[in-house]
């Protein structure tokens, strides 16, 4: 597959949003992967050409990060996490039925070009294990029943919604929204659930706050700097959704 135009200028696009261009190297081949569905030798080449960098040093990135392939992802990649408390609670379980339902094995993809299957390391959601992910979206408290019936709708083409995030797009699609081509998709679902919201219930009933820094001065004063404001409206954000899960508006999945 050739690079059109316009993917080469967004390629160049994200080049442009670092003051040291190198530094967009990790979406840029996101974006290759959401237009060649992997990380192919022209999606290489171009941006090592655009960075000024070799070729070997962009292949070094592409294949240190398990994001990045380099064979062709199904419409849908599965991750089940085998990690150590996935794996006690029934991720290996889990991992074992899907491969038997869908004749194939880690890393590999359906005739269909439906769904790639691999077992993946820790996803950080060790509070709702087992845990599968699809493309990137949370799927908690699998089982290999709920587990099966998801990759069945997905196969048939059924709208398939996260447990903390939105309805499951595409490979590609997802692959667009790593590069920083926003899908206007982040609020749709929950973000968060009540075991992650636990602590910060606590610290609500008991009222305990951060000490104030010397920099923001205490809590409620308008932020100066882009980070304060974007540190502000995640703890917002996360008191709402904790009021929610309270007062049973919020999700519980």
């Amino acid at each position: 597959m050739t690079l059109s135009t316009e993917t080469y200028g967004e390629l160049q696009e994200i080049a442009a949003r670092y003051p040291e261009p190198r530094s967009g190297l990790l979406p840029m081949l996101h974006l290759v992967q959401s237009v060649e569905g992997r990380i192919t030798p022209e999606g290489i080449e171009a941006c090592a050409e655009l960075l000024g960098i070799t070729a070997a040093e962009v292949s070094g990135v592409a294949t240190f990060y398990t994001m990045y392939k380099r064979r062709p992802v199904g419409d849908y990649h599965v991750g089940v996490c085998t990690n150590t408390l996935c794996a006690v609670m029934g991720g290996d379980a889990i991992f074992e039925r899907l491969k038997d339902h869908l004749g194939v094995g880690n890393d590999e993809t359906t005739e269909d070009g439906k769904i790639t299957l691999e077992h993946v390391e820790c996803n950080a959601a060790c509070d709702y294990a087992p845990v599968m992910m699809v493309n990137w979206e949370f799927m908690d408290n699998m089982t290999p029943e709920t587990a099966m019936q998801i990759i069945d709708d997905l196969r048939t083409g059924k709208e398939v919604r996260s447990t903390r995030g939105p309805r499951v797009v595409t490979w590609r699609e997802a692959e667009r929204v790593l590069a920083g081509f926003p899908d206007d998709l982040a609020d749709e679902g929950p973000s968060a659930g009540p075991a992650s919201l636990v602590g910060l219930g606590i610290a609500r009933e008991r009222g305990w706050t951060a000490p104030a820094s010397e920099q923001s001065g205490g809590s409620g004063r308008t932020a100066d700097t882009k980070e304060e404001a974007v540190e502000q409206a995640d703890t917002s954000r996360a008191e709402s959704e904790t009021k929610q899960v309270d007062d049973g508006t919020g999700s519980d999945k």
